[in-house]
């Protein structure tokens, strides 16, 4: 089965409930003549509802930016995978470099947050990546081996191709600096290919986005590289008309 591309717009603490209906407003229109192309937006929490009812009736799916791995309990400021279910969401984003990086997310969190948003019924969009010195020292499939072999060990080899991978070298996110497409292509074919370890046919099928400075000027030539099976898009993602452009060029 082919894959169909996925663009995902992470607007990351972005965008209050009028900005984010007003983005919709204004990106829904253009965005009912995609072909062969899925979307989902994903707003900060308090702007989840708002998303979900504007996109209702549409294609355009809605995800979470982060998920608490347990269903409920004494976990201040923390949102579960029912709470989301509940709202109308079709997926949860995690392990992002910045939840990483600033949060202390781990790989043993990741364990266990991809498990649970897939037992909820949602998608989990699982971002590993690799930073500029571990690029830099040659670690880069050290890096992606060791993050997918970890957050991907509770999930059964049967769910994997749920899971939605994105590629995101930390070097090139929010700097401008994008990976070269051999770049891109070169890490999304070993990310498979740690996959494939376990499951040949879930590697197969598993989407594997590209996310890093993503923009309309080069969002088509990511997106035409073989493996590649769209992309995770932050600032770009902030300007409806920009969105949808790269929407655009993940057409097939």
């Amino acid at each position: 089965m082919p894959r169909t591309p996925l663009v995902a717009a992470n607007w990351k603490m972005h965008k209050t409930r009028a900005e984010a209906g007003s983005f919709l407003d204004e990106f829904l229109p253009g965005a009912a003549d995609l072909v062969g192309v899925e979307v989902a937006i994903c707003p900060p929490f308090t702007a989840l509802a708002t998303a979900i009812e504007r996109c209702g009736g549409t294609a355009v799916t809605v995800a979470a930016q982060n998920v608490h791995d347990e269903p409920a309990g004494a976990f201040t400021g923390e949102v579960s995978a029912p709470m989301l279910v509940e709202l109308g969401a079709w997926g949860a984003v995690v392990g992002h470099s910045e939840r990483r990086r600033l949060f202390g997310e781990t790989d043993a969190a990741l364990a266990r947050k991809v498990p649970a948003v897939l037992a909820a019924g949602l998608v989990p969009i699982l971002c590993v990546g690799e930073s500029e010195a571990e690029r830099d020292g040659g670690r880069t499939e050290e890096v992606l081996e060791r993050q997918l072999d970890a957050d991907l060990a509770a999930v059964p080899d049967e769910r994997l191709a749920e899971a939605v991978i994105a590629y995101e070298p930390i070097w090139a996110i929010g700097t401008g600096r994008t990976a070269t497409v051999e770049q891109a292509a070169e890490a999304i074919a070993f990310a498979r290919s740690a996959i494939a370890r376990r499951d040949a046919g879930a590697a197969a099928a598993t989407r594997i986005l590209y996310g890093g400075s993503v923009k309309a000027a080069n969002a088509g030539e990511l997106m035409a590289a073989e493996g590649i099976d769209g992309a995770l898009v932050g600032g770009a993602s902030l300007q409806s008309e920009e969105f949808l452009a790269i929407c655009e060029a993940g057409s097939r």
